[in-house]
């Protein structure tokens, strides 16, 4: 029994380790990630010499090894020196999977507690940062496949679910679940196309969505509808008061413009 229990144990463990790809395995996936998701590189020479953001991987993988054999101090000063030479600040105790892309890398910032999972992609600007002092878990999760677009901000030990985009400039507090569009501030839930329905419409060869562009805006929409809804009333209203409807095709008796207001013509512009 014993005999079989060690044998099972030793099996695991060599799967394990087979799975894991070692260093210069790893470095390899993320610099080939590089030519599937940025049309502007062109050879390798060029990305290894002028990416800061694939110098901030290495650097940080480098940082990271040093970090987990309890060599703190070392791990630290050599984050420190990548983060002076590429403007990326990741801390050595962060968690990163594989084939991680950091696009042009200025700003970003990862607290020492954060996990990011594989073929995730980074805009500039971009801080997976905190909200408490307590020395415990304080930073986010990113799952596979998520995409943080430019300035995006997602703080505290909440989990960004599986194929996730996030909008530029967002600022996401709260768990959102997996193949959801976040967009605003704070950071709301929009339907998209990232689901079971939209995966062949996906941006890149390598089934990841970089089309964080085409993001919907939940409170033009909810305005939109708003002004549909008053519509609808002022013609029930006149037909009960046996008053011919509404004429919305002349002036906007609140600014004054010809046709549709700005915002009215705006809103239902955005849906269209």
């Amino acid at each position: 029994m014993s005999e079989t229990l060690t044998m099972t144990a030793t099996a695991t463990a060599t799967a394990t380790i087979t799975a894991t790809p070692g260093l210069w395995a790893t470095l390899k996936e993320d610099l080939a990630c590089v030519f599937e998701r940025d049309p502007a590189a062109r050879s390798t020479l060029e990305v290894v010499t002028t990416y800061p953001g694939v110098h901030a991987i290495l650097t940080h993988r480098l940082s990271h090894r040093l970090w987990l054999a309890s060599w703190r101090f070392p791990a630290r000063f050599l984050s420190f020196i990548g983060r002076m030479l590429t403007n990326v600040d990741i801390h050595p105790g962060a968690t990163i999977g594989r084939r991680f892309f950091i696009d042009h890398g200025a700003g970003v910032v990862i607290g020492e507690t954060a996990k990011v999972g594989d073929d995730v992609t980074l805009y500039h600007g971009v801080t997976l940062g905190g909200t408490s002092w307590n020395k415990g878990r304080r930073h986010p999760t990113l799952s596979d496949g998520v995409v943080v677009g430019a300035g995006a901000k997602i703080l505290g030990p909440i989990t960004i679910g599986e194929r996730v985009r996030v909008g530029a400039n967002s600022v996401v507090v709260k768990d959102v679940p997996a193949d959801r569009t976040v967009v605003g501030v704070p950071g709301r839930i929009v339907d998209n196309l990232t689901g079971a329905a939209g995966r062949g419409k996906q941006g890149s060869i390598s089934g990841i969505n970089l089309d964080h562009n085409l993001l919907p805006d939940p409170v033009a929409k909810s305005i939109a509808c708003l002004i549909e809804r008053i519509e609808t009333m002022e013609k029930e209203l006149a037909e009960l008061r046996h008053e011919p409807p509404p004429d919305h095709s002349g002036q906007c008796k609140t600014c004054s413009a010809g046709d549709l207001c700005c915002e009215h013509e705006s809103m239902h512009g955005r849906l269209n």
